[in-house]
């Protein structure tokens, strides 16, 4: 893979994170009263267009500050620290974590928002315990993370509430797929130490998917899907099982050779300006982190097309999330730090 473009990808979030317009509310109005201003209903989470977008492209802050600071400017070390003691506050983290109270929100952002947010928090807390961090930012970390906390023990339990009650898995490429926020959540309650959390995805995800066998991948991609459910539903199992547990889990899994070949090849995106179809793009991004993710768990055979496949994945889709419409650069910088494959969750 070529090497990432660490200053104008940290532009890239910083610029969108501070945009406010256009944003797109997901708003249950009991009343009149209920129209309010995105940055009064979500004063931490009101920009990047959406709430869980904005979630995450501050986790992508946190990321390039963590894993790539010496490659960043120093006016980017500062813009970070500035956007987060501006915006990570007490008061404002209340707010958030009170609305998932009221009814109607109760199901707010689920499952998807969930999972960014407890991987916001795990990222926060692996700033925070760097020891090569700055001592001039060390004091700033361990106040984030620790202001974030309320909010993320919220949704912990809200997770471990939820996952009991879901008998079947959602296998969308899209916002509701259940895996993609298990695995998010999984990195929380191993760096957190949430065993309730852990047990509750495990439990989840033997339910869902331990009797999978010869999976249709040859179904894949939807139009607007930016998560292959297939490749996600694998990386989570290879989370959870030994190595062994998970050889011999692929081996009833895995899809025919045929139809695994549409996996191993780039989607094009020939609409990169529609809000969904621009989908492809993270779907391109999410595929080379899940592959190179189950790399190291897959049969020898497929090393070599699995390489070249994270490669040509890579290299489709890194443009659209530097430059052209807001559609796709209010998102896809933070799948493509997945896709680097360094440190993963």
């Amino acid at each position: 893979m070529p090497s990432l473009p660490v200053r104008q990808l940290c532009q890239v979030v910083l610029d969108s994170l501070s945009r406010e317009w256009p944003y797109r509310p997901d708003v249950w109005l009991e009343s009149a009263h209920d129209f309010r201003l995105p940055r009064d209903r979500h004063p931490l989470f009101h920009t990047s267009y959406d709430w869980h977008s904005c979630v995450h492209m501050h986790w992508s802050l946190l990321r390039l500050l963590r894993l790539h600071r010496d490659a960043l400017a120093p006016a980017q070390v500062d813009g970070i620290r500035t956007r987060f003691d501006r915006t990570f506050t007490v008061a404002a983290v209340s707010t958030e974590a009170a609305l998932f109270d009221r009814p109607g929100y109760r199901s707010f952002e689920r499952p998807y928002g969930w999972g960014w947010l407890l991987e916001l928090h795990a990222e926060l807390h692996r700033l925070a315990v760097d020891p090569a961090l700055p001592s001039v930012l060390q004091p700033s970390a361990r106040r984030w993370l620790d202001t974030l906390e309320p909010l993320a023990l919220r949704l912990a339990q809200a997770m471990v509430d939820y996952l009991p009650k879901l008998g079947h898995p959602v296998r969308t490429g899209t916002h509701s797929n259940g895996a993609f926020a298990c695995v998010l959540a999984l990195d929380h309650a191993r760096t957190r130490a949430h065993p309730a959390l852990q047990r509750a995805i495990g439990e989840a995800a033997h339910r869902w998917f331990a009797r999978d066998h010869r999976y249709p991948s040859d179904y894949e991609p939807g139009g607007e899907d930016f998560l292959s459910a297939g490749l996600v539903e694998a990386l989570l199992m290879y989370r959870l099982l030994d190595g062994c547990g998970f050889a011999d889990w692929w081996y009833r899994f895995s899809p025919s050779a045929e139809a695994l070949g549409r996996w191993l090849l780039p989607v094009a995106v020939d609409q990169a300006a529609d809000a969904r179809i621009v989908h492809l793009h993270g779907l391109n991004l999410s595929r080379a982190w899940c592959w190179q993710a189950l790399l190291p768990g897959l049969p020898g055979e497929l090393a070599g097309p699995v390489a070249r496949a994270i490669d040509a994945h890579w290299q489709a889709s890194l443009a659209a999330a530097l430059s052209g419409d807001y559609a796709a650069t209010h998102w896809l910088a933070s799948f493509v730090l997945l896709a680097e494959g360094r440190d993963q969750p």
